[in-house]
């Protein structure tokens, strides 16, 4: 009999979820970047903090 091994991920994509979000609100960003920032949203954080940094 083999065993069925269940695993949840709900935590690790709630935590990309907020984060996601936090940088649509951080940032400002319009619609049409916030759509864009699903696949690249580090990228905008790095621009802002750079920008806070130097």
């Amino acid at each position: 009999m083999e065993k069925i091994r269940i695993e949840q991920h709900s935590f690790t994509g709630g935590l990309w979820l907020a984060l996601w979000l936090f940088t649509i609100g951080f940032l400002h960003l319009s619609f049409w970047k916030g759509v864009l920032a699903v696949i690249i949203w580090p990228y905008y954080i790095g621009i802002a903090v750079s920008g806070l940094l130097g």
